[in-house]
């Protein structure tokens, strides 16, 4: 009387709740509330075949992502890492998948975050950047030639300015067989803000115009057009969104939680419209902003004050 089937016997335990059932992934930036620990980190994440994510922590502890397609004659990498040796760490683990060259770069974000690390990247390589970025990379490496006012600090890294721009909004690398586009869906995190889109696979990098549960962060924003890249964004054929913060998620949440960055971008900029509609000035509108389930997001108390500052900008007809 104990012969009982396998399947009939877990179906026992399973009603009994003896025998867990999958647990959703937390929906976070930080690493330990998804299980994660720092040691997890650089890793590699596989999207699709011959397609990967690079999942790197930086500080204060989120992730910033790259991402890396292996063609038949060569690799192209969208968006770097903040350092030298971070950008050198994710050379290393692309040449542990592949022995291919790493032949083209596209700009994402021309932030330092994701281009610091640009001097170790191939000699000879082919950069696509937006004409708004590789002017933004101009006046940085100018910037950083400038001898150091502080006693005792530490060279910059160089920065690397691609030697040409796009022409259009659009514009196709054939990576050896796999057709990748890097388009300009208009202005968000930067105003030079580069997608990287693989129709075939339909993936699309969103570098820093997408940060997954990451609160938004506005420094060089144009608030309100940001919206509108994300609605062209979602209207693509697209089956995945890769952030360039926050983890990658498998292709229904990430659809989810680009709707769900979006709802934060309106929610940040319709709390502050609120805020200078009672006449408040900038500094007194940070300590009164009420960021309600966002204030949970990873950064929130550090890029309020700025979110504060950049809608102030626009609302005031002051954004460039």
């Amino acid at each position: 009387m104990f012969l009982v089937s396998r399947a009939l016997f877990c179906t026992a335990l399973l009603c009994a709740g003896l025998i867990g059932v999958a647990v959703a992934q937390p929906r976070t930036a930080y690493p330990e509330k998804r299980g994660l620990a720092l040691g997890d980190f650089p890793r590699v994440v596989k999207l699709a075949d011959n397609v990967y994510g690079y999942e790197e922590i930086r500080q204060p502890g989120f992730t910033t992502v790259s991402l890396f397609v292996v063609g038949a004659d060569g690799v192209l990498v969208a968006d770097g890492q903040g350092s030298p040796d971070a950008t050198k760490a994710m050379l290393d683990a692309i040449a542990r998948v592949t022995d291919k060259p790493v032949r083209w770069y596209v700009v994402g974000s021309d932030h330092g975050d994701h281009t610091a690390g640009n001097s170790v990247l191939p000699a000879g390589i082919s950069f696509v950047v937006h004409p708004i970025s590789k002017a933004q990379l101009e006046r940085d490496a100018a910037a950083a030639a400038k001898p150091s006012t502080q006693p005792g600090q530490a060279p910059r890294p160089p920065v690397v300015v691609p030697p040409t721009a796009m022409t259009g909004d659009k514009q196709v690398v054939d990576v050896g067989g796999i057709e990748v586009q890097a388009l300009y869906l208009g202005r968000a995190h930067t105003g030079g803000d580069l997608m990287v889109y693989l129709p075939k696979q339909k993936i699309l990098f969103m570098s820093e115009a997408y940060l997954n549960r990451v609160f938004p962060a506005m420094r060089s924003a144009y608030p309100s057009e940001w919206l509108s890249v994300i609605d062209k964004a979602l209207a693509m054929d697209v089956d995945r969104f890769v952030p360039g913060h926050g983890f990658i998620e498998d292709p229904r949440a990430s659809r989810e939680e680009l709707v769900e960055y979006q709802k934060a971008l309106q929610y940040v900029i319709a709390e502050v419209n609120r805020l200078h509609k009672l006449g408040l000035p900038v500094d007194a509108a940070s300590a009164q902003a009420n960021w309600g389930p966002y204030k949970e997001w990873f950064l929130s108390e550090q890029q309020g004050p700025i979110a504060v500052r950049k809608v102030y900008e626009e609302i005031e007809g002051k954004l460039k």
